[in-house]
């Protein structure tokens, strides 16, 4: 079984499991109420992600949301912007292709620092992640997703042949509970979901049902 990751003066965090994406919410009470339901049905990790707020607003809510991870032991993730995740002391950050160079964040950020990198559908950009410094690779959209209507498709074969680097692999786009388990027979060990828990009924019993797909409690 693979170490879980940790970064330096936390408990360390799954490797495998549900990496939950936070919606777009600019209203901040209620998108702790959305996160707090998610996390307590046993997301591994959260990234916070919000392409409709300001500097300010982003760095409000990234700053609510951490409290709530430690209560929960959840992994914080900050999408895009290493320095607000180094400003916070979020856990790490997630960069995709134009969001920086990955060598600087890792040399900038705390010891121990998760971070992460969107890979697509490239293998060769999943082998200069992993030389740069990242802890897992992100592959997708492996379906049509509703946020990225036009994102490029990845393929399972992906999640094999990157199997080599020794990383987390997480897998994005469009996944449901019903289309997740392939993903994780091939590889995946997160599986990154926005709308599929944030848009469903019951957000809390979605997070079950993608954890049924790894046989997790």
């Amino acid at each position: 079984m693979n170490p879980p990751l940790s970064r330096r003066g936390s408990r360390p965090f799954p490797r495998t499991g549900l990496y939950a994406i936070t919606p777009d919410d600019n209203d901040t009470t209620r998108l702790l109420e959305r996160v707090e339901t998610v996390l307590a049905a046993g997301t591994a990790w959260l990234q916070y992600r919000n392409k409709a707020a300001d500097p300010a607003l982003r760095e409000q809510q990234a700053s609510a949301l951490l409290p709530l991870c430690r209560h929960h032991g959840v992994a914080l993730i900050i999408n895009d912007d290493w320095r607000l995740a180094a400003a916070i002391g979020a856990d790490g950050a997630h960069l995709g292709e134009d969001d920086g160079e990955l060598a600087t964040a890792r040399s900038t950020l705390a010891e121990g620092a998760i971070l992460g990198a969107s890979c697509y559908a490239d293998l060769a950009l999943a082998q200069r992640a992993a030389a740069a410094g990242a802890d897992y690779i992100a592959f997708g959209a492996f379906f049509p997703s509703p946020t990225k209507p036009n994102a490029r498709r990845a393929g399972l074969d992906l999640l094999r042949d990157s199997a080599a680097l020794g990383l987390p692999r997480v897998a994005i786009g469009g996944i449901t509970p019903d289309n997740a388990r392939p993903l994780v027979e091939a590889g995946a060990d997160l599986l990154a979901v926005i709308s599929g828990v944030f848009d469903a009924a019951d957000p809390a019993a979605a997070v079950r049902r993608y954890l049924a797909c790894f046989d997790l409690p």
